[in-house]
């Protein structure tokens, strides 16, 4: 036994379980968080209880079983005076008619168990006032009422579809058709108070500025009505009358409907299906309801969006910065200041950086920007307000450190004897840095812009400050020229797992969908990372041999 701890064996065997405790940890959060985000798309089965209040009165509640815990409650005839009791968190939905989605139940107010599922139980998804639980009892269409169930069930189908069809159609004509021509209009607005504040604005330039005006409106006015036609198509698809818990009479107009399932009838079959269609629909899907429902498309855009602006911006910043302290800066008292500097700039918290962008970026540089190029549009703000291009700016400057000191690194690994290989060719020293250093050296830049990239994604605090928005009424990148709007709010995942998780007021309802969106956040994120080291791997193998 002395000789193995001579030997230092212990140290391996120390070092390869904290390893080993390290892998199941992770792998454990990330197991949990997946069962936990995607178990949320999955069709819950729903239950029937009835419900004895302690004055006597009883109550059937329908729903969905969706939790459970145990409290501790008095009770005079246990041996210490209280007793553990039951609790079971039910999804009842129809928030119009309970004003709640969710409600805990005590086990002793159960009748008869929760073991008793609620057969053929419709449950409608609506755009607003979360879910319907309850039984189809007939189905209203161009004045005629079905109220046989089954072909009730074939029509409210045949509705929801057409319903959905119009939907799509009006939030395209709004969101590409109309945003573009409100998006011409709003340039055009603002070129005639920069002819006025040039003294440009004479009567060719109001002639020109009013047809393009006058063909914008004419545009305009076709997609609107095409839209109001849209609308009527859509208030003329019926409605739906559900039998909800208590014997009440919920009327549904199906225009009002995303789409139903009846959970408890569903074969394994058909709730695979289900699943990944929900799984869908919450990556292309904009979000509702305060962005406790519906998706989350806006955010995946504008995390990339902003990731990939970051790189571009980080990527020549620190690469620069690091050739200049290896390769021209000379040794010495301020070069050292300088690495100290970077270090210590690499444990900066990251909500300083969102003051210093905020102060800078916006306030100063923004500010100067719109004085110099912007002045016409005055008082309100093109690139003095947070935005795209602040955001990434900031986050470029958060992740730089990692980047500069990734490129010593490779640098310092390049053998010296090719550096005077290139000069002794007759190559000047910015030659052999641009075609011999710099490529055998990108496998470690690399490697830096991969731990950006991570960090980068996940910061949530700097981006409150310089761009990040709860709801984006329009999307950073989009088909407009210039395509990427550097002046533009954003969403983003970090942020709306924030305001899901802790602002939202529904808490019950919001937890899911907080652990749904984490999950992706880590999907997005290894799939940048993923990126990033294929190309990293592929350098590697390029320069193997002269690396050496």
């Amino acid at each position: 036994m002395k000789d193995w701890f001579r030997k230092g064996e212990h140290w391996i065997w120390f070092s390869a379980s904290t390893v080993s405790i390290s892998m199941v940890l992770v792998f454990g959060l990330l197991g949990m968080i997946a069962y936990k985000g995607l178990i949320h798309f999955w069709p819950h089965e729903v239950y029937h209880v009835e419900v004895l209040h302690a004055d006597g009165q009883k109550e059937i509640v329908v729903g969905e079983l969706h939790d459970s815990k145990t409290k501790e409650v008095e009770d005079p005839t246990a041996e210490n005076g209280h007793r553990e009791m039951a609790q079971y968190l039910f999804k009842v939905g129809n928030r119009d008619v309970y004003g709640i989605d969710f409600r805990w139940i005590n086990a002793d107010e159960i009748v008869g168990g929760i073991n008793e599922l609620e057969q053929d139980v419709l449950v409608i998804e609506r755009y607003e006032y979360g879910n319907v639980y309850g039984h189809i009892q007939s189905v209203s269409v161009d004045g005629q009422t079905i109220s046989d169930k089954k072909q009730a069930l074939k029509i409210l189908q045949q509705q929801v579809e057409k319903g959905s069809r119009l939907h799509s159609e009006i939030r395209h004509i709004e969101k590409i058709s109309i945003g573009e021509i409100n998006y011409k209009i709003e340039g055009l607005r603002l070129e005639e108070k920069k002819l006025r504040a040039n003294n440009a604005f004479d009567a060719q330039e109001e002639a020109r500025l009013q047809a393009e005006r006058s063909a914008l409106q004419e545009e305009f006015d076709v997609q609107h009505a095409s839209v109001q036609l849209l609308y009527k198509q859509a208030d003329s698809l019926g409605q739906v009358t559900v039998e909800i818990a208590g014997g009440k009479q919920l009327v549904v107009p199906v225009k009002k409907i995303v789409h139903f399932w009846q959970p408890n009838n569903m074969t394994f079959a058909q709730e695979v299906g289900f699943f990944f269609n929900a799984v869908g629909n919450f990556l292309v899907d904009d979000p509702r309801e305060a962005n406790t429902e519906g998706g989350v498309f806006p955010a995946i855009v504008g995390t990339v969006t902003m990731v990939m602006l970051m790189a571009v911006f980080v990527t020549p910043m620190g690469v620069i910065a690091a050739i200049y302290m290896s390769e021209y800066a000379k040794e010495g008292t301020v070069l050292k200041m300088v690495r100290i500097s970077i270090n210590n700039l690499a444990g900066v918290p990251s909500i300083v950086f969102g003051i210093f962008g905020l102060g800078f970026f916006v306030y100063i540089m923004g500010s100067s920007i719109d004085e110099l190029f912007y002045s016409y549009a005055l008082p309100s703000p093109t690139f003095g307000s947070p935005g795209l291009l602040w955001a990434s700016l900031t986050m470029a400057l958060l992740t730089l450190p990692v980047v500069i000191v990734s490129t010593q690194e490779g640098l310092s690994r390049i053998p010296r004897a090719l550096r005077e290989g290139g000069l002794a060719l007759g190559a000047t020293k910015s030659e052999t840095i641009m075609r011999i250093i710099l490529p055998m050296t990108m496998p470690a830049i690399m490697t830096g812009l991969i731990l950006a990239i991570a960090r980068a994604a996940g910061e949530v605090a700097p981006l409150m400050l310089v761009g990040v928005v709860k709801l984006a009424p329009e999307l950073p990148l989009d088909t407009i020229a210039p395509f990427v709007h550097l002046d533009r709010k954003f969403m983003h995942l970090g942020f709306h797992i924030y305001d899901v998780g802790f602002q939202s007021p529904n808490v019950e309802a919001s937890q899911p969908l907080v652990y749904a969106t984490s999950l992706l956040l880590v999907l997005v994120i290894l799939s940048l990372n993923f990126g990033a080291i294929t190309i990293r791997n592929k350098l590697r193998e390029k320069y193997k041999s002269l690396d050496n």
